[in-house]
């Protein structure tokens, strides 16, 4: 266990490492700050280093296994009804949960956090259950994302665009690092229990159809929401402090607010699986103790990663956006925004969670680095066009539209596991980095240029979202195209080998003709 523990902080260390030093040049070049932003962001970077270390070791103990073995044994029950019921709960449950989640709410103003929470929740668990009877009935994912998309479109008609922004962004925030685990492994679970021969391409799709849900539940929200109502939204920004001692003291602060708030997220989940085991599983006593440490690593691990973000990461996103986007060089914003997006796909904690798992079903067909390269280009240009709605004030139909055009047209030319896990990393990538660093240095950057932070500054988790559906697709494009040429390489070797054995036997053949005609000679002398 503490040689795995030591492998994932060091993993940690290299995903943080890139966007801690970007920090620190800014700091030096276009954007000094003040000393206790720099030391808050330095604090935060190493609780979230030892955060993703503990996090990603107790996802693998405990949070992976427990979706396993309930995904399991609900398809092994085949009581449709059991499966239906538990999957609208867990997903509902395991969604509250949600830290991400609840960082969205708490920015949205004139909406109750819990209403939002609850409409997104809901949309989780129904389209979860969607999800896990594709997998039993086997029904095409391309199509059921060409349908749910086109269904979004036509509500996104009737919403405000304030909501429309709202309702993408929920839909990136909801497969955080409580949700993806627990939902990829319980699609694991049932996939493996029906034993197809796609098993390991039904088991992926799950979190592409989960972002689907808090897009519609949260657009229907807003039909019951006057929009002119909104409060003006502010960016966050870092408490004053004087000293390292003044700094110390508000993380002292943060940590008892985030640890009831992980314990509140987390108990409903433990508590479920408990009664779960008691009832169905009734797993061996060894692997309920492996499970039930993995879970102290869990939480141990979130309660330092949110209490690095909020504390650390979130007021100095926004210090940096609302600096830039006051100078007179502001398009700065953009490059700046591409290279911080670059990098900070690595720090995500449930990119981790789903690169592990793509590299191990598929066989090491999709690498765990080619899969963080893709991540990383698709979402450094969402960051680039997302400051230039912040800059220019677009609206953020002309980015949405024609980009998820485009990924749905490439679903019906690329295999199906590329399309799994192209959507399946949208929502993975606009996790809580994207919620906590970027979506603050979006609204600093808006307040500084006079923008409307609501339609201007939201909008940025939905174009971190999209971005990988395109990217990832067209790795798997490119993938197909190499496998084509490899078969056809090898076909035409083999042609050339069937052509010289010919060759080689008509050869023999002579000869052996040859021969024949002497001996006949012979014998008639």
């Amino acid at each position: 266990m503490n040689k795995k523990l030591i492998l994932q902080t060091r993993e940690a260390l290299t995903s943080v490492l890139p966007i801690t030093v970007i920090v620190l040049i800014l700091d030096f070049t276009f954007v000094p700050m003040p000393f206790y932003v720099r030391i808050s962001f330095l604090i935060g970077s190493l609780l979230l280093i030892l955060g993703m270390g503990l996090f990603t070791l107790g996802a693998e103990s405990a949070m992976m296994p427990m979706g396993e073995h309930m995904g399991a044994q609900l398809t092994k029950s085949r009581k449709l009804f059991l499966l239906v019921g538990v999957s609208l709960v867990m997903g509902t449950i395991v969604t509250i949960a949600e830290p991400d989640l609840q960082v969205l709410a708490g920015q949205v103003p004139s909406v109750p956090n819990m209403v939002i929470v609850l409409s997104v929740s809901i949309g989780v668990g129904i389209f979860l259950v969607i999800s896990l009877l594709r997998i039993l009935f086997q029904w095409k994912l391309a199509y059921l994302l060409v349908i749910f998309y086109l269904a979004i479109f036509a509500i996104g008609a009737f919403t405000s665009e304030t909501y429309l922004s709202v309702a993408f962004d929920a839909g990136g925030v909801t497969t955080g690092p409580i949700t993806v685990p627990f939902i990829l492994a319980l699609g694991i679970g049932v996939s493996a229990v029906r034993g197809s021969k796609s098993s390991y391409e039904d088991s992926f799709g799950l979190l592409a159809l989960c972002s689907i849900g808090p897009v519609i539940s949260v657009m229907i929200m807003g039909m019951f929401f006057d929009s002119s109502k909104l409060a003006a939204a502010s960016a966050e920004t870092a408490k004053a402090a004087e000293n390292l001692i003044d700094v110390l003291h508000l993380f002292r602060q943060g940590f008892p607010s985030y640890a009831r708030e992980v314990a509140l997220s987390l108990l409903p989940i433990v508590l479920f699986f408990v009664i779960f085991q008691l009832i169905y599983l009734k797993l061996p006593k060894s692997q309920m103790i492996k499970i039930a440490v993995g879970i102290a690593y869990t939480y141990t691990g979130l309660v330092l990663f949110l209490t690095g973000v909020n504390v650390g990461f979130l007021p100095t996103g926004a210090y940096i956006g609302e600096y830039l986007g006051g100078r007179p060089y502001s398009w700065i914003l953009i490059p700046m925004g591409m290279i911080v997006g670059y990098f900070i796909v690595a720090a995500e904690p449930a990119v981790h969670v789903l690169n592990d798992q793509v590299e191990e079903i598929t066989g090491g067909t999709i690498s765990k680095k080619a899969m963080l390269w893709g991540l990383s280009i698709g979402v450094s240009i969402s960051i680039g066009l997302s400051m230039v709605r912040v800059l220019y004030g677009p609206s953020i139909w002309y980015f949405l539209f024609p980009g998820y055009l485009i990924a749905l047209i490439l679903t019906f030319f690329v295999p199906k596991i590329f399309i799994a896990v192209a959507f399946d990393s949208g929502g993975v990538a606009s996790g809580t980095m994207t919620a906590t660093f970027l979506l603050p240095y979006a609204t600093g950057a808006c307040l500084a240029v006079g923008g409307n932070v609501l339609t201007d500054a939201f909008g940025i988790i939905a174009m971190v979202a999209m971005a990988p559906l395109i990217t990832i697709q067209i790795m798997g494009l490119i993938y197909k195209i190499k496998i084509r040429n490899t078969t056809e390489e090898e076909d035409d070797v083999m042609d050339e080998l069937a052509e010289e054995m010919d060759e080689e036997q008509l050869a023999l053949a002579c000869e052996a003709e040859t021969i024949s005609d002497d001996n006949e000679y012979v014998n008639l002398e």
